[in-house]
């Protein structure tokens, strides 16, 4: 029996989509700010691409290789291919919407590796490796753990701690030690671009309104896996809810200096996304 659809449910996951889709640009500012003042515009552009090309993967196929029922839990089948009846998924959400809020999630996992590609990798380079790295380790890491074995063996993930950030977090250590330090590191001077990026709003806000795109959506990064707006949001929303508020506190006052600093912490590590348990997959 399908469930009638509830708009208020559809509402909050379609506006959590939006919100977790917003933190991929935080990220560009996030990373940017640390960076060069050269390779602003660089990672300006592989966030942004990545909407883009990840967006495709998983409207093409990456949807129904996590969701699709292919009776195992490693890999699902092409029951979804290019969103086919996607409709059968309706339940008190549309499945289009469940498709979107996973989708945002997909997109910002391998935006968090620019953080390790930043001064290392050309465009190019960097458009290649998310595609084939979401294809051969999100993909097959999402299915595990949102409809697959680990979620069978009672894996519950609110925030996609295990398929997100835990697999990019480990590709961006990958790309950091086969590739290796920058160009020039230790020896040219490497001053950050704009630190306040990295820790203010990227608009025309006080500089002191330090609160993020990144921690902003954090709350909903986590209650909209619930699929609801009732009780099952409220305990991860409530919990996350002082995250955004850090964005209250000032920030140092700038100090006036002629020295020009030799290292920056241009190439960081993906940055944290606090998960809670949850049931990950729809009942």
């Amino acid at each position: 029996m399908l469930l009638a659809l509830d708009s208020g449910n559809t509402a909050w996951v379609l506006i959590s989509a939006a919100l977790v889709l917003f933190m991929t640009p935080g990220l560009a500012f996030f990373y940017g700010g640390m960076v060069r003042s050269k390779n602003v515009l660089g990672m300006l552009m592989q966030n942004m691409f990545a909407i883009g090309l990840v967006s495709t993967i998983w409207a093409v196929v990456g949807f129904s290789l996590v969701f699709g029922d292919s009776g195992n839990g490693w890999i699902g089948n092409f029951d979804f291919l290019f969103l086919a009846d996607v409709t059968n998924l309706d339940g008190d959400i549309p499945g289009m919407a469940f498709v979107a809020f996973q989708m945002m999630f997909a997109v910002i996992t391998p935006a968090l590796i620019t953080g390790a590609t930043a001064d290392r990798l050309k465009f190019g380079s960097y458009a290649v490796l998310i595609g084939f790295w979401s294809l051969l380790v999100y993909i097959p890491g999402a299915k595990w753990v949102f409809n697959g074995w680990l979620l069978e063996m009672g894996a519950l993930d609110f925030a996609g701690g295990t398929a997100i950030h835990i697999s990019a977090g480990v590709a961006a250590l990958a790309v950091v030690l086969v590739i290796g330090n920058r160009k020039g590191h230790g020896d040219v001077p490497m001053p950050p671009h704009n630190l306040p990026f990295t820790a203010s709003l990227p608009t025309a806000l006080p500089r002191k309104l330090s609160s993020t795109p990144i921690s902003l959506p954090q709350p909903a990064c986590s209650a909209g896996s619930s699929w609801n707006a009732g009780r099952a949001a409220t305990p991860p929303c409530l919990a996350l809810a002082p995250v955004p508020l850090q964005g209250l506190l000032p920030l140092p006052p700038a100090r006036a200096s002629s020295e020009v600093p030799r290292r920056s912490s241009s190439a960081s590590a993906p940055g944290p996304c606090v998960s809670l348990p949850c049931r990950s997959k729809r009942g």
